[in-house]
């Protein structure tokens, strides 16, 4: 990868880049002055080779580096609003060691800004594609001492252990024990978990030692590549009837689809909560959460145009599963409400207890959770296989992640 420097193309670049830190400081992405700094100092555009200086330098715009042979992306340039959140989650300090889960060249080049010259970025991957394609990257932008390891980071990098920070730049649906390992006494871990069909980027401290729970009151609403290697993992999605499948984390879980298909085009019942509708990310969050029966629930248009289903399961909804009866959110215009009002529908045998179950839940957020940081999320390390769903406990193959809500 050759790279021509051309005074005028840097000059604009600069400027552009200025423009973006103050853009993504008003949108409340940057609140600190060292992340502010290494979003002013790192060439976002010569890691996004072929670009225009306009996509390079566009906010909240992610740029895919490589796609499969079916044009689903496998790696990409993060949005710069997502990447200078995570890395405002992560504090990183001068003189720390930090390894990135994930290279695309350019976040690891702002950790090193913030590092700074006693520090250490580590980047690591499992493309030697991607591997080939930081490092040219990092030595065009002047960031020779970025250190860029091919592995599957399922194992971390424990040669370059220990690590007071980890940043994953790919979606997770468990924490590796190698990154818990290999993280040092007082270490941070951000990463896009994935939990339920939901990832949220949770920022999680040690609350003791190696074997004891990371804690966690920063999550940021994401959205990332999944990762790969022996560390992908793939929900079930489980197909009801034409147009409709619900999104499974448990394996073990099973449905009735032949009764949830005839419950589809059943009567519907509306129940409305009188409870506000806001805040959906966090709302989402909770309700997919609270209770193991609950799903993420996804439609076509087509049979949204039919007036079987609501809007709201275009883009994956958190529903209610019972037996051959299912219900989920949607929401109405009232002032009263203070715009919207969340309310439920449900459909099958059952649909008016499974209705106002998720009424109570959609009540009981909107009295005594709803505001931004309502969460307190501990991972648990467990044996393999041993964590069990249930109520506010997502189960993973490594551990448990337990929600409390205040």
């Amino acid at each position: 990868m050759t790279t021509v420097r051309d005074k005028n193309i840097d000059e604009e670049a600069a400027s552009l880049r200025a423009a973006m830190v103050r853009e993504l400081r008003d949108l409340g992405a940057i609140t600190s002055d060292s992340v502010a700094d290494a979003v002013a100092a790192v060439p976002r555009h010569l890691f996004a080779v072929g670009e225009p200086l306009e996509a390079a330098y566009a906010a909240n715009r992610a740029l895919v580096i490589k796609r499969d042979e079916d044009g689903t992306a496998l790696s990409s340039l993060s949005a710069t609003h997502i990447q200078a959140v995570m890395l405002e989650q992560a504090g990183i300090e001068p003189g720390m060691r930090v390894l990135e889960v994930g290279s695309g060249g350019y976040n690891a080049a702002l950790i090193a800004e913030l590092v700074g010259k006693e520090g250490a970025s580590i980047s690591v991957d499992i493309d030697a594609e991607i591997v080939e394609r930081a490092r040219k990257c990092l030595d065009a932008a002047g960031y020779e001492h970025v250190e860029v390891v091919r592995a599957d980071a399922v194992a971390g990098v424990p040669e370059l252990a220990p690590f007071d920070r980890i940043v994953v730049t790919a979606g997770a649906w468990d924490i590796p024990s190698a990154w818990l390992e290999q993280l040092s006494e007082h270490g941070r871990i951000v990463v896009p978990l994935r939990m339920r069909g939901l990832t949220r980027s949770i920022a999680f401290d040690r609350a003791g030692g190696p074997e004891a729970e990371l804690v966690s009151d920063s999550y940021r609403l994401c959205g990332f590549v999944p990762m790969q290697g022996a560390s992908a993992y793939t929900e079930r999605l489980v197909h009801v009837t034409e147009g409709l499948a619900l999104r499974v984390d448990d394996q073990k879980q099973d449905f009735d689809t032949d009764a949830l298909a005839a419950a589809v085009r059943s009567p519907r019942l509306e129940v409305w909560s009188g409870a506000a509708f806001d805040l959906p990310d966090e709302l989402e969050l909770f309700l997919a959460t609270n209770t193991p029966e609950m799903v993420m629930l996804h439609g076509s248009k087509d049979l949204v145009d039919q007036g079987l289903l609501a809007l709201s399961v275009t883009r994956g909804v958190p529903a209610l599963v019972s037996g051959g009866s299912f219900a989920y959110r949607t929401k109405r215009p009232n002032e009263a409400a203070g715009g919207f009002e969340s309310g439920v529908l449900a459909h099958g045998p059952d649909a008016e207890q499974v209705a106002a179950r998720y009424a109570e839940l959609l009540r009981r957020w909107a009295s005594d959770h709803q505001r931004r940081g309502a969460a307190r999320i501990a991972y648990r390390p467990m044996p393999v296989g041993t964590a069990e769903p249930s109520q506010g406990v997502v189960a993973k193959r490594l551990g448990a992640v337990a929600f409390s809500w205040s």
